[in-house]
């Protein structure tokens, strides 16, 4: 009877919807950094610009550290074209660049053949000619060229009465190169270097004592922090493109619709840089009314 009742309540179970595992989270868009806030609301251009990125690559050469044994994944991210992609487009809300498409630029014309194929073969002498594709003035060059790891380690830990605790920390170093080439002249009109720290945090305590002569009491606990290295670097492509944007402003390549926006957003950005590091949470935003 007892082996029924079990059978009967499994197949019970069974029949349930499969619950969500209990640390599973729904997928979420990337969260922007305040480098990311401070790059989207730069002041419009006086003229969009067309850009293209055709790689920005990986460059480190570096393999993820492990102090134990030997790890063939890199360091840092593959894929920092799609993370410049998307910084271009996020300036100034999409205001300041159009950016063509490169990176599969020969998926593109294969695709472009094939319209061109197709259309001959239904239409003959009627058949329409695609439109020109769109070509860049600019060039978007550079890539990850710094992986620093274990810059700064150490920690702290005290014990008592067999009671304690300790606190590890390591500090890792990314370095991002970015520069802007002009398409007709191959003059090079910017050229920036950022650098991201990531900091990882251990924390552990532990207790260790008995509680009778036979009986022992063991207990520890932890937590371990690590800021994601592709986050990091998309902050660092992020400050790239801001401080190439006010570069070029600088040089007068290009201009911000409003002058007088840009110019205090400009003068601020110099001041900083010549006695700080740059830091964009600080930078002015335009004044509401």
């Amino acid at each position: 009877m007892l082996v029924v009742c079990l059978a009967l309540s499994l197949a019970g179970c069974a029949a349930k919807p499969v619950s969500r595992e209990l640390l599973e989270e729904a997928p979420i868009l990337t969260p922007t950094s305040p480098t990311g806030l401070d790059l989207e609301s730069l002041p419009p251009p006086r003229r969009k610009l067309d850009i293209a990125v055709y790689q920005f690559p990986d460059l480190t050469g570096k393999n993820e550290p492990n102090d134990n044994v030997a790890v063939f994944s890199r360091a840092v991210t593959q894929g920092g074209a799609g993370f410049v992609v998307d910084a271009l487009q996020r300036a100034g809300h999409g205001h300041w660049f159009t950016v063509d498409e490169r990176g599969g630029l020969n998926d593109l014309l294969q695709e472009r053949q094939l319209v061109r194929a197709t259309r001959a073969e239904f239409e003959a002498d009627n058949a329409r000619p695609l439109p020109p594709m769109r070509f860049a003035g600019l060039l978007l060059e550079g890539g990850i060229i710094g992986f620093d790891g274990n810059v700064v380690t150490g920690g702290v830990g005290a014990n008592f009465l067999n009671i304690g605790g300790d606190v590890q920390y390591r500090q890792d170093t990314v370095t991002v190169a970015m520069r802007v080439v002009s398409v007709q002249s191959g003059e090079m009109l910017t050229s920036i270097t950022t650098t991201k720290t990531v900091y990882s945090l251990a924390l552990r305590a532990n207790v260790y004592k008995f509680v009778s002569v036979d009986k022992l009491l063991q207990a520890e606990a932890g937590i371990t922090r690590t800021e994601p290295t592709q986050l990091a670097v998309r902050q660092a492509i992020d400050l790239a493109v801001y401080a190439s944007v006010l570069q070029g402003a600088k040089k007068g390549i290009w201009n911000f619709a409003d002058p007088r926006r840009g110019r205090e957003l400009l003068d601020d950005y110099l001041a900083r840089e010549a006695t700080t590091p740059v830091q964009l949470s600080s930078v002015p935003k335009k004044p509401e009314g």
